[in-house]
């Protein structure tokens, strides 16, 4: 456990900061616990750190502590309305990488529009569950090398969900596809916890502007509306331009938003 003292104010306490164990930190004010920072690696590689802390004393010392001993670059994620917590990151030196919208999606088709949304001729959408797990993750592969050779996979909406190294698939179950006689064209995977997320829609390059997405978008919103889900929730880039017209396509409207930032 290693600790460090930082210099305090004029009219503030000392506030000790302490590693309790690997990449997680406690800030200290007469043994009072008055903030914690917290550093992990996402699915895509990069460390990302977070704090919740008292006071900006805190919040600041812990910042410090941790830029120390992290390896740059270091990134984190905060609502965009929480002022305060996104000026302390100002604070540490982070600056803005990208905004991210989050959008509520209405599922019921007499809203969306899409209830008579069919994919192109030679294309049917496999619902999830039934897509043959080779063909999946072939397509899932040459989609993200795609996406990485052209704006890079970075733009795409964060993976949180821990997975194997290497394995880009986290649950095959969870994926729906647009298939081709041959191979798969696009998917669409839905994940459903406290309420339920479109983690990600893509489709190949060569497939796009045929409709392709929007049919897979109608098929997962239906399927959510026959299971009584009136609403998904799905993030998307602000640079993201066809995807947010997909999307607002269908009446959905951003709720909220995020800013990644970086050191």
């Amino acid at each position: 456990m290693d600790t460090k003292s930082f210099p305090a104010g004029p009219s503030e306490n000392a506030v000790l900061i302490t590693r309790v164990a690997d990449r997680q930190w406690h800030a200290l004010d007469d043994d009072l616990v008055v903030g914690r920072g917290h550093a992990e690696h996402r699915p895509d590689g990069r460390l990302f750190v977070s704090i919740d802390a008292w006071h900006d004393a805190a919040f600041d010392r812990l910042a410090e502590a941790m830029r120390a001993e992290l390896p740059a670059p270091l990134y984190t994620v905060v609502d965009e309305a929480d002022a305060e917590l996104t000026a302390g990151w100002r604070r540490a030196g982070f600056t803005i990488r990208r905004r991210e919208w989050e959008y509520v999606v209405p599922t019921d088709p007499r809203v969306t529009g899409l209830g008579a949304v069919l994919p192109p001729p030679g294309v049917t959408i496999v619902p999830a569950g039934q897509a043959d797990e080779t063909l999946l993750r072939a397509v899932d592969r040459a989609i993200r090398d795609e996406v990485e050779a052209a704006v890079g996979w970075q733009s795409m909406p964060a993976e949180v969900v821990p997975r194997p190294r290497g394995d880009t698939i986290v649950d095959p179950s969870k994926y729906a596809v647009a298939a081709a006689p041959d191979r798969y064209l696009g998917l669409i995977r839905v994940v459903r916890a406290k309420r339920p997320r479109i983690g990600l829609i893509a489709v190949r390059a060569g497939e796009q502007r045929r409709g392709i997405a929007r049919a897979l978008l109608a098929h997962a919103l239906e399927t959510l509306h026959r299971s009584g889900s009136p609403a998904a929730w799905a993030e998307v880039d602000e640079s993201n331009r066809a995807a947010s017209a997909l999307f607002e396509g269908t009446g959905a409207r951003p709720a909220s938003s995020n800013l990644e930032l970086v050191r």
